[in-house]
């Protein structure tokens, strides 16, 4: 194998980068990682010792097994979210309630800072969905078509020796505000 055959160090990190980016763009990647970051302070700051000085203080409370509990459950909840992006739905809302149970078992959710991570992590979790692509074409290089809806603009006018006048305005019935054939008066 030849130097000028081997991929070279950039082309396999500009792959690599790419396919991450697949990756990621096929699951709620944002919200997953959220929970997961939120179970970090919720189990270590329940088991944490802060010296000061010669003084110790621990942030142990009495479910420090819970807040153990709760924050393993966060990052599994985050993985799953990752790994299994049909169960997002359940994985968020599981992620969320436990969020709620961490402020009263885990000094107020390890000082609202894995509070508001879960809570925010589970909410993109559950409001995630997955994209479409919109192919109408058979060209694979035609890009996607989008749909836009708004008021239906009369292109190609009804020609004039018709019933009207030809300014697009007529319906079915030949009738129309301008010819006076509806009942109706001009006013001008």
């Amino acid at each position: 194998m030849s130097a000028d055959t081997r991929p070279r160090l950039i082309e396999t990190i500009g792959r690599k980068r790419l396919s991450f980016r697949e990756w990621r763009g096929h699951r709620p990647f944002w919200g997953g990682m959220l929970t997961l970051l939120a179970g970090i302070p919720i189990m270590y700051i329940p088991y944490a010792n802060l010296t000061i000085g010669s003084l110790t203080v621990r942030m142990a409370t009495t479910a420090g097994a819970g807040s153990l509990i709760i924050g393993v459950l966060l990052v599994v909840l985050g993985l799953t979210m990752w790994f299994q992006p049909a169960s997002r739905v359940f994985a968020g809302v599981a992620a969320i309630l436990l969020s709620l149970v961490s402020l009263v078992v885990s000094n107020f959710g390890a000082f609202l800072i894995g509070f508001l991570l879960g809570l925010i992590g589970g909410a993109l979790g559950v409001s995630w969905a997955p994209g479409k692509a919109d192919r109408s074409g058979g060209d694979a290089d035609e890009p996607a078509r989008t749909t836009i809806a708004g008021p239906v603009v009369a292109t190609h006018p009804a020609p004039a020796d018709g019933p009207g006048l030809g300014n697009g305005l007529d319906d079915l019935s030949g009738t129309s505000p301008t010819n006076g054939t509806n009942g109706r008066h001009r006013a001008g």
